[in-house]
């Protein structure tokens, strides 16, 4: 299915009634209720049902039949994979990109990250599981580049989706490396930059770009289409970027 094709439909003013389910990785769960309400004022009779969870998860499960339409995964790998195993009908196309940051709950010092991380102030620290969450692989490969992971895996408390690591940043760990995407919700405003979180080096870890494909089971819907279509559009690109999305 063309992109193109996909554009046309989001702007031919059909409407529709159908309710679309939509596999969303953890990390972009702070910015789709303000997509899906941007989503609305175009197609207000269409119903979009998320299913949120880290990438691999979400994958595992289309993989086992679960009847999803859309992925919205949280790097590339997965959707690939999906295109390439014939789960998917459109090829994978970046729709965002993601980065780190590093979140305390309490005021920190964040001038020297290798310090603060290594210092005793600092027993336990909140990562997503590389193995579900490809936040988590970004994770890994920015403290092996910093040179820091093997002094530090001791700390390590893992979260399946990113998600679940910000709670555990925020509630049960001294630090965590998360989605920067989640500091721009508005239950996370009172944590300050510079106070309780900075940006990881992005240099020190390959951008995360985030992808998307239509799946079998969203194959013959325009709705499906249109939403898919919809994130490559001025008014979502205005919706990741308040949320501290880059975009490609």
């Amino acid at each position: 299915m063309r992109l193109s094709v996909l554009f046309f439909l989001l702007l031919s003013g059909i409407s529709y009634a159908e309710t679309i389910k939509v596999a969303v990785a953890a990390n972009v769960s702070y910015a789709i209720n303000d997509l899906k309400k941007e989503f609305n004022k175009l197609y207000p009779d269409t119903k979009v049902q998320v299913i949120l969870g880290s990438t691999g998860k979400l994958t595992a499960q289309i993989k086992h039949g679960a009847p999803y339409q859309i992925l919205m995964g949280a790097n590339m790998k997965y959707p690939e994979a999906l295109y390439a195993e014939d789960f998917a009908v459109t090829r994978p196309l970046v729709y965002a990109q993601g980065s780190l940051a590093y979140l305390s709950s309490k005021k920190r010092d964040f001038s020297s990250i290798e310090k603060l991380l290594q210092s005793d102030a600092i027993k336990k620290i909140a990562v997503a599981n590389p193995k579900t969450a490809p936040y988590g692989i970004a994770t890994a490969e920015a403290l092996k580049n910093a040179k820091l992971y093997e002094l530090l895996k001791s700390k390590f408390v893992y979260g399946e989706s990113i998600s679940q690591t910000v709670t555990y940043a925020t509630k049960a760990t001294d630090l965590g490396f998360i989605a920067k995407s989640s500091l721009f919700s508005p239950h996370m405003s009172h944590f300050k930059k510079g106070e309780n979180w900075a940006d990881v080096d992005s240099k020190l870890y390959t951008p995360i770009d985030q992808g998307i494909v239509i799946l079998k089971k969203g194959e013959s819907s325009a709705e499906v289409a249109a939403f898919y279509a919809f994130m490559f559009s001025k008014r979502a690109r205005v919706i990741f970027e308040k949320f501290g999305y880059s975009l490609p």
